[in-house]
């Protein structure tokens, strides 16, 4: 098992060398941040000065050095914009995205999953058909028009929810959170449904193909047979089988929807990465566009990783490298 997990550990090691490397060459191939962040009637000498300041001066390969260097000791530069540090900029709006993130992901996969074990076990049924007729609509449309449809029906028309920010917060250990107030509670529904819907499309998919197939196993037909009830076989036996690809499908739409919550999050104006990240681009803040898109990387090499670890805990053909993972 050790030799498994640092075999793993390296391998995160070196995708995340190569993911800064084409990350920052990326990013500081992009336009001249110099034209957005100096005035337009500013002098030669004030913006040389600036330039030195930011350090856009040095050849690519030197600024990569010093990205390297300073985030080996935690600092990932200064906003251009902001004027302050990159981690305390996307610090203060990740528990907004993590808020909005966890809420739709965890109603995603308890929806989902429990109607696509619903639809496994009757799969002939009316309301089997609708469920994946439910399904087939999540996957094919857009969520901007989905986010669209959702504030003109329910915030503009009907007036029940509010079109857009977070709402009212209370602080935890000095972090605010909207979903411990009514007010924001009010708020994070339309962005966590919005953001919830193609998950909960793939999860009622998944679950359903699962169920199907572990219906069909030897192990189910032997618990029938033993006069075990049907609700006592889905708890026990059904779960247990589906439970493998429910959790890797987890682990990596966790990552994906932090990572590209940036069109239910400009949509709503929700003030969170996502939103963070769109501003930024707009104005060439390189510093943080590197920081949130290493970090993004960063979030799915450990899900990878954690999700790596889980299934080798669980079939030890994992850790004797005799099954793909």
């Amino acid at each position: 098992m050790l030799g498994f997990v640092v075999q793993r550990a390296f391998q995160a090691f070196v995708v995340m060398v190569v993911m800064s490397m084409i990350v920052f060459v990326g990013v500081y191939a992009v336009g001249n941040p110099v034209d957005i962040v100096i005035p337009p009637d500013a002098t030669q000498a004030m913006r040389a000065e600036a330039i030195h300041r930011l350090g856009l001066d040095l050849p690519l390969w030197q600024q990569y050095g010093v990205f390297v260097w300073r985030l080996l000791h935690g600092d990932f530069g200064r906003s251009f914009v902001y004027n302050m540090p990159v981690l305390d900029l996307i610090g203060g709006r990740l528990p907004a995205t993590l808020e909005l993130v966890l809420i739709s992901i965890l109603f995603a996969t308890g929806v989902g999953v429990s109607l696509g074990v619903y639809a496994g076990v009757r799969p002939s049924g009316l309301v089997a058909k609708s469920i994946m007729g439910l399904s087939i609509l999540g996957f094919s449309v857009p969520s901007f028009w989905v986010g669209l449809i959702l504030i003109l029906t329910f915030a503009v028309s009907l007036g029940w929810l509010p079109a857009g920010g977070r709402g009212e917060t209370v602080e935890v250990f000095g972090v605010p959170w909207s979903f411990l107030t009514l007010d924001g509670l009010g708020h994070i529904v339309l962005p966590a449904l919005n953001l919830a819907l193609f998950k909960m499309a793939m999860m009622i998919r998944l679950a359903r193909a699962g169920t199907r197939e572990a219906m069909l196993s030897d192990t189910v037909k032997f618990a029938r047979a033993a006069g075990i009830s049907e609700g006592t076989i889905l708890r026990r036996h059904v779960l247990k089988l589906i439970s493998i690809p429910i959790i890797t499908v987890f682990g990596l739409e966790l990552g994906s929807t932090v990572a590209f919550a940036v069109v239910t999050e400009t949509i709503f104006s929700w003030p969170g990465i996502g939103k963070l990240i769109i501003d930024s681009i707009g104005v060439l803040d390189r510093p943080v566009m590197v920081a949130y898109l290493v970090l993004t990387a960063l979030l799915f090499v450990m899900i990878n990783f954690t999700v790596d670890l889980v299934f080798a805990a669980i079939d030890p053909r994992v850790r004797s490298g005799k099954t793909r993972t």
